[in-house]
């Protein structure tokens, strides 16, 4: 009798790790790490398994405009999944510059065969912003089709949209100041599907991860914020996570890179840092296998998970000090101790975007003062 094998997109999640050798122990110490990088409670791991044994694997679709492929760099070094569990065994990622075997003409037909076959289902992943429609759209194309136009054909049989990074989810660097492409970002061009933003420059590995994570396992996508982020990476500030946050409450700043501060690992919200207007997951889920982050190299947050973070002044200026009478502010707030001074890091929020409008952009010059 003829044995007919099942369509490998038919197969569920716990299937095809059977079929890797991976045990039901095994499987379930994966959903507990899903649980965790979601930040569900454990009484959830059950619920997560049942949906990921049912799950299919979602046909993915990456287009990669005005970018410098950091955000593929990125993914390619997350940890739990790693990207070898990511494409094998929890999407079909069908179309993607940078990883893909196929280039050319056999590229773009998989690109258009996979849009076909999964017309209304796949889930379209965006990298790099794009010239708007009424810029020159020879700014950017590939295989001579404008970003724009390549954009807005995907998006028709889409069931949702992911920009990964913040020149997706806000025009980062591309349309910064003076915009010379007409660059504008994903959200601004598609109005009638659901789309998340998963930003930073680059975003953090696991996030990006965890939000496909998500679709798979609740057949949804996860709560936003008002920058359509996910809430269960950016519903607190790089400051409320921050280990130098005790320092801050103390009034106790590096005021030099190298000064006895700085070696101390005092707060380095007078070098600049933008931790307390920046959401970000970067200081629970790290870098590199979770081994490091910026600030815990001794470097401010820059605030790239923010929009118009290149345009919003000197990296280096601590712009959330303020310039008038009350600059004993943050002095005082670390006298008073960490309750007033998430007070004293909500109206520095508050006067971070205000400024944001009318500051100029950093030069050359002023970097090298401050290094």
């Amino acid at each position: 009798m003829r044995v007919f094998e099942k369509n490998p997109l038919e197969k569920g999640l716990a299937e095809r790790l059977r079929e890797h050798g991976v045990s039901r122990r095994g499987f379930l110490k994966f959903c507990a790490a899903t649980a965790s990088m979601m930040a569900l409670p454990p009484a959830m791991i059950p619920a997560i398994a049942a949906a990921l044994e049912r799950a299919r694997r979602p046909s993915v679709i990456w287009l990669s405009f005005q970018e410098c492929t950091g955000c593929t760099e990125s993914l390619t070094r997350s940890h739990a999944p790693t990207v070898e569990d990511l494409i094998l065994d929890l999407i079909s990622l069908d179309y993607h510059h940078t990883l893909q075997a196929a280039a050319g003409e056999a590229a773009e037909a998989a690109r258009e065969q996979a849009m076909r076959d999964n017309h209304g289902n796949y889930l379209l992943i965006v990298d790099g912003s794009l010239p708007g429609p009424d810029a020159n759209p020879g700014y950017s194309t590939i295989a001579g089709v404008s970003n724009y136009a390549m954009l807005m054909e995907a998006v028709e049989g889409a069931a949702a949209v992911i920009a990964v990074g913040t020149c997706a989810a806000f025009g980062g660097l591309p349309a910064a100041a003076p915009n010379p492409t007409g660059a504008v970002s994903v959200m601004d061009l598609v109005k009638d599907r659901p789309v998340v933003n998963v930003s930073g420059c680059p975003p953090v590995p696991m996030v990006i991860t965890g939000v496909l994570a998500h679709f798979l396992t609740f057949g949804r996508l996860p709560e936003l914020d008002e920058y359509h982020r996910p809430l269960a990476f950016f519903g607190q500030s790089i400051h409320d996570r921050c280990y130098r946050r005790p320092f801050y409450d103390k009034g106790l700043f590096a005021e030099t890179f190298d000064d006895a501060g700085a070696r101390a690992g005092w707060c380095l919200y007078r070098l600049g840092c933008k931790g307390p207007s920046t959401y970000n997951a970067c200081a629970t889920m790290r870098w590199n296998s979770g081994t490091s982050w910026p600030i815990e190299a001794g470097h401010p947050c820059l605030g790239c998970a923010e929009p118009r973070f290149w345009d919003a002044g000197g990296f280096y200026v601590p712009l959330s000090v303020p310039t008038g009478p009350a600059q004993d502010y943050l002095l005082a707030a670390g006298a008073l101790g960490a309750v007033v001074g998430g007070v004293v890091a909500t109206s520095a929020r508050g006067r971070v975007k205000a400024e944001a409008a009318v500051r100029q952009p950093v030069t050359v010059e002023e970097l090298e003062q401050k290094l």
